[in-house]
């Protein structure tokens, strides 16, 4: 009898003297299984660079790379991110033996280092490579991005934390130790060191007794310790951080919005960032920054760059309000649809009631100058101007006139001294930039605009977390967070392609909104 004998879909194998009935995956999968399309979507990527990152030389890889990324990229699509399940699913599930393409079954290990190796730069641009792909087929456009951030838990230990206020207390007093040791940089004391570390004999042990000069030496080699450790806490979180993991160092204390112990605890995690257009996710990156007012100027030129063109609308929310922003895209011809963080608290009864806030003063554009609830007069006192982003900013000083026997001074100025004027400090180009973006928020097209940035960005990062049951990184690093991130964004993009030709909305851009 023939080792191999075919029937019709499947085939016959004699095995230790018994047929057994090997089954064809083929077979076994629907033609509108979302493994299919996947595996069809991922086909058409440019792999190059990707074979690129392993080298010639050396062990070959057991599973192709192009097939292992396949493979990390349906596992995600599937929720499935721990390295050992993966390595289960390939084994025993229908539609991953059908991705591997007769492959061997990668191991734990192989799966893990694939992530956090040398694919990093690869995933990346695979990952842009299929928008530009959703961009060819008419799936998503250049007209508007919605942008919102939230913030996922780092891999980190919970209680590894190391604060910048307490790092400078104690660097404070290590320094004048050092000062009044004689030391008044760091270099001198370690030059100093060296130089008496030749001339001592030290002694160690129970029984021996140390010299004077040891004791000396020992306590500023412990001073010296200190010094650099606080210094390198220092320079680990830089300047916009005020705190780090010892476990992670990219990772910043955050206060998380899923609190299991709901008693406001900061966690180690990221700011992870996502641009949205047709539901979309079209680009994505990951910050340390607490807040996304400083993370808006860079992940535009990111995506900028990747794109090879820039989005005519950027919809945020207020978090990213700041005039860098503004400024940023007024100079490269982007409209702003930005809501102003005082946008909702302008409307309530109490704040039209602080009669000491310039907004709620009259303003003579022509006289530049300012009227109070009664009636008196602030001048301008003086201007300055700066540069910035090649434009010119102002920052204007104004005073009243007089403001004594005023009934309303206790609550208008919040100066002590009685004889002193109200003054108010206005940021005139901010306030400009501001209204502006106000003006375009509140018009017909900027308020569906924000009714879909809620809908898109907000509903985005909703299902990434409910969905798709991704709360917390696998791995540590921004380096290898990145790389999840990417895996992440592309597997919601096929499901989303997936769910939207099933339902014949590819072409749609906007999510539909009845108006009351």
């Amino acid at each position: 009898m023939n080792k191999n004998l075919k029937q019709d879909q499947c085939s016959v194998k004699e095995r230790n003297g018994q047929l057994v009935l090997a089954l064809n995956n083929e077979i076994l999968l629907p033609e509108n299984a979302p493994v299919r399309l996947t595996s069809a979507q991922l086909e058409e990527l440019d792999y190059r660079k990707l074979y690129r990152a392993y080298s010639a030389k050396g062990r070959k890889s057991k599973v192709d790379p192009r097939v292992m990324f396949k493979v990390m990229v349906y596992g995600y699509q599937c929720g499935i991110y721990s390295s050992r399940k993966l390595e289960e699913a390939c084994r025993y599930r229908i539609d991953f033996m059908w991705l591997l393409e007769e492959e061997p079954v990668p191991d734990h290990a192989t799966i893990a280092r694939f992530r956090t190796g040398r694919c990093a730069e690869a995933v990346e641009d695979l990952f842009y490579q299929y928008i530009c792909k959703l961009e060819e087929w008419g799936a998503v456009d250049h007209q508007t991005v919605f942008i919102d951030g939230t913030k996922i838990e780092s891999r980190a230990g919970r209680y590894t934390f190391c604060w910048r206020k307490t790092v400078e207390k104690q660097l404070a007093k290590v320094r004048e130790n050092a000062k009044a040791a004689g030391f008044g940089t760091l270099k001198s004391l370690q030059s100093y060191l060296e130089q008496e570390k030749a001339e001592i004999s030290f002694v160690h042990g129970i029984g021996r007794r140390k010299t004077a000069e040891q004791k000396a030496w020992e306590a500023l080699d412990g001073l010296r310790q200190r010094w650099e450790k606080y210094e390198t806490a220092l320079a680990i979180m830089g300047e916009g951080r005020n705190s780090y993991s010892k476990t992670d160092h990219d990772a910043t204390f955050m206060r998380m919005k899923e609190d299991h112990m709901r008693n406001g605890q900061l966690k180690p995690g990221y700011n992870v960032q996502a641009a949205v257009n047709s539901e979309f996710i079209t680009g994505i990156d990951v910050f340390s920054n607490r807040t996304d007012v400083g993370t808006l100027i860079p992940f535009l030129r990111t995506m900028q760059r990747w794109h090879g063109r820039k989005y005519e609308e950027i919809t945020a929310d207020a978090g990213y309000e700041s005039l860098d922003n503004y400024l940023y895209l007024e100079e490269n011809g982007q409209l702003s649809f930005i809501k102003p963080t005082n946008y909702e608290q302008q409307k309530t009864k109490k704040f039209k009631q602080q009669i000491g806030r310039f907004e709620n003063m009259d303003y003579d554009a022509e006289q530049d100058c300012f009227t109070c609830a009664q009636g008196r007069v602030l001048y301008l006192r003086r201007e300055s101007t700066e540069l910035r982003y090649g434009q010119a900013v102002t920052t204007a000083w104004y005073r009243c006139e007089d403001c004594k026997g005023c009934p309303n001074r206790e609550a208008c100025c919040k100066a002590k001294d009685q004889d002193k004027p109200k003054e108010v400090m206005l940021r005139k180009t901010f306030w400009e930039k501001r209204a502006v973006s106000r003006k375009n928020i509140l018009t017909e097209h900027g308020i569906q605009l924000r009714m879909n940035r809620s809908i898109q960005a907000e509903g985005t990062f909703g299902l990434l977390k409910n969905d798709f049951g991704f709360r917390r990184f696998l791995t540590r690093g921004k380096t290898n967070v990145r790389t999840e991130l990417f895996f992440l964004a592309l597997a919601f993009n096929l499901k989303k392609y997936w769910m939207k030709q099933k339902q014949g909305r590819l072409q749609e851009h906007f999510s539909k909104i009845q108006s009351a």
